[in-house]
């Protein structure tokens, strides 16, 4: 056999083992996936943003690409909870600075169903770093274990009527609170800024929590969910508010005082721990086989700052039954690619429903062009920007991502797998995919090219389409 002839047989053959592969695969649910009506496409590259192109179709596979990716709805995961972002003292006062009009704009731009439908987002129980002060809900300069100055009025001047404002605009915002430091008597040191927490606050600190979630409802503002401390393993050096918590200590914390009390009280509000990096996996892995401790736990809160995504697979197999969501990450408004790293957003997104979690939640949704305001170290933007002298609004390049899904994919949503063909795509592909079957039976697929132009071909079923994807892109597919 020449050369050419058997490349070409070589190719075919692997064509064909291919084919077989995904035929044999998918069987069952060949026949039930719905491939009969237009494919829409939304894509982001270059200078177009979130536009609408050219519908696709499916056609019956006569061949299957050694590149392929290979839809399987009969394969659903997690079910999906939302999309969102922190709504930080900061992000509410910027907000709280637009006149009405203007606020009002940016609010059902944010949250209106039909528009980017922003659904779980981030409350701080006292301050974070992206506040205007330093402050917790009892400031004392001696301990307070009765919590007599225990008081939320610093949240009713901007916070708490901006959160009314999202949640009329979308009334299916979930809402959990994550604190940054309990109040400095609390804690050793005596201060906000850094420091641990000391084992005889936990029955006053479990009240604290009770009494915010109570008063928060008493303000027209029910608190969905609670992380126990924003990012567990960092003081930040005492440069801003937080908060050391040993592993064993937020056990105790979460199975002793926390979860008996919110349970004594009727609270629906779900407990959530870790709040911090993947590299913390294993922290992770021995709060959930705490027994006692398992049973308060709804899931684990994640970061995405150290370590890798995969961690949270690790810790899914582990537990199944218990949740993931993704909690904080945003921007650098000093970075160049501010508004333009929607690859690399959607490309991080896709990693996270590849990996099991049911939310994605923004760090601010909303800072001045200034990064502000900001008491702490870091350089972070908000998904959008707001100018402070012309209430000019900017999206960053998240922003442009988190259309791609929460345009399109609703709660209640099931992840369906999405696998490569090639035996090593998971690792090397330059195209990273989720995907989605709404609650209506629509599919939802996106598409992250952070490589090189290329066509891709997706496969459902007997059927497959060919998508042309530009350089650095991000595309959505939806049909009925």
């Amino acid at each position: 056999m020449k050369h050419g002839s058997r490349r070409r047989f070589l190719k075919a053959a692997s064509v064909t083992a291919a084919a077989l592969a995904v035929s044999r695969r998918f069987p069952a649910w060949a026949s039930e996936a719905s491939t009969q009506g237009p494919v829409r496409v939304w894509a982001t590259f270059r200078d177009r943003r979130y536009v609408q192109a050219e519908p696709l179709a499916w056609k019956p596979a006569t061949e299957v690409a050694a590149d392929a990716i290979v839809l399987d709805p009969g394969m659903a995961k997690q079910q999906v909870l939302g999309f969102g972002g922190a709504m930080t003292d900061a992000t509410c006062y910027v907000l709280s600075q637009l006149k009405e009009s203007e606020r009002h704009d940016v609010m059902h731009d944010l949250f209106a169903p039909g528009e980017m439908a922003l659904n779980v987002c981030r409350t701080c129980i006292g301050s974070s770093d992206y506040s205007r002060t330093a402050y917790t809900f009892d400031e004392s300069d001696q301990p307070d274990p009765e919590l007599k100055k225990f008081s939320i009025d610093h949240d009713k001047a901007y916070i708490l009527p901006v959160l009314r404002d999202a949640r009329k605009v979308n009334p299916e915002l979930f809402l959990f609170s994550s604190p940054w430091s309990p109040p400095g008597w609390m804690k050793s040191g005596g201060s906000m800024l850094g420091g641990a927490m000391r084992k005889h606050s936990y029955e006053p600190y479990a009240r604290y929590f009770l009494k915010f979630l109570e008063a928060y409802k008493a303000e027209g503002v029910p608190i969905d969910a609670v992380t126990v401390q924003n990012e567990v393993d960092a003081d930040q050096d005492g440069r801003m508010p937080a908060c050391l918590w040993g592993q064993e200590y937020e056990i105790e914390f979460v199975k002793s005082y926390l979860g008996p009390l919110l349970r004594k009280a009727g609270s629906p509000t779900k407990i959530w721990v870790l709040d911090h990096n993947y590299n913390l996996w294993g922290r992770a892995v021995a709060e959930l086989s705490d027994p006692d401790a398992h049973e308060f736990i709804d899931g684990i809160a994640w970061h995405g700052y150290a370590g890798d995504v995969s961690a949270i697979t690790r810790v899914h197999d582990a537990f199944p039954h218990k949740n993931a969501y993704w909690t904080e990450g945003g921007p650098d408004y000093t970075a160049p690619d501010y508004q333009t790293d929607f690859t690399q957003w959607a490309e991080t997104f896709n990693g996270i429903f590849q990996n099991w979690a049911r939310s994605i939640t923004a760090w601010n949704i909303a800072l001045d062009e200034k990064g502000k305001p900001n008491i702490g170290p870091f350089s972070c933007g908000g998904t959008i920007t707001i100018d402070n002298a012309t209430h000019k609004i900017t999206r960053s390049g998240q922003y442009w991502a988190f259309a791609h899904y929460s345009k399109h994919v609703r709660r209640g949503a099931r992840v369906i797998a999405t696998n490569g063909v090639g035996a090593d795509a998971a690792n090397t592909a330059a195209v990273t995919h989720a995907g989605f079957r709404n609650p209506d039976g629509s599919f939802v697929v996106v598409l992250a090219n952070r490589g090189a132009e290329k066509r891709v071909q997706l496969v459902l079923g007997t059927n497959a389409l060919e998508v042309d994807l530009p350089a650095d892109s991000v595309h959505t597919l939806q049909w009925a």
